[in-house]
């Protein structure tokens, strides 16, 4: 079987994903953007959080989420861009992968990931390498994929 290897390079809004066989012959195959979560926080709401009277006293308080509406969009889109991994390694469009991400995100993906692909991965870079060029991404990779 021939090896194929992708790398790609992510954070919570933004994943670009390249094939190549060396850290010089980088080829973007696609882009998949999740702006939503670029969007202020108040902006991905529609109403204020609840609120709540104190256990002792009369002292009331709002009750925050511990997802903030950023993180829940970037969940969503890690759990998104793990899909489109599995589909991909489902019909053998790679059989290596190197991930450049941010490290916000990384574990966000991780997580979303199926084991298999994680066997795959090759090597992990925790940056946020989305706005780099192709040369820049090379760099960050060994040179033979």
């Amino acid at each position: 079987m021939k090896e194929n290897a992708w790398v790609v390079v992510a954070n919570g809004s933004l994943a670009r994903i390249f094939a190549g066989h060396t850290h010089h012959s980088l080829e973007q195959l696609e882009v998949i953007e999740h702006p939503a979560t670029r969007i202020h926080g108040r902006d991905l709401v529609t109403s204020k959080p609840g609120r709540s009277f104190d256990s002792k006293g009369t002292g009331r308080h709002s009750l925050e989420s511990e997802l903030t509406p950023q993180r829940n969009e970037a969940l969503q889109f890690a759990t998104h861009l793990a899909q489109h991994l599995e589909h991909s390694r489902r019909v053998n469009a790679f059989t290596k992968l190197y991930l450049i991400v941010s490290p916000a995100f990384l574990g966000l993906l991780r997580s979303a990931m199926h084991p298999q692909i994680k066997e795959m991965i090759k090597l992990e870079v925790d940056k946020d390498a989305t706005s780099k060029s192709v040369e820049e991404i090379g760099s960050y990779l060994p040179i033979r994929l």
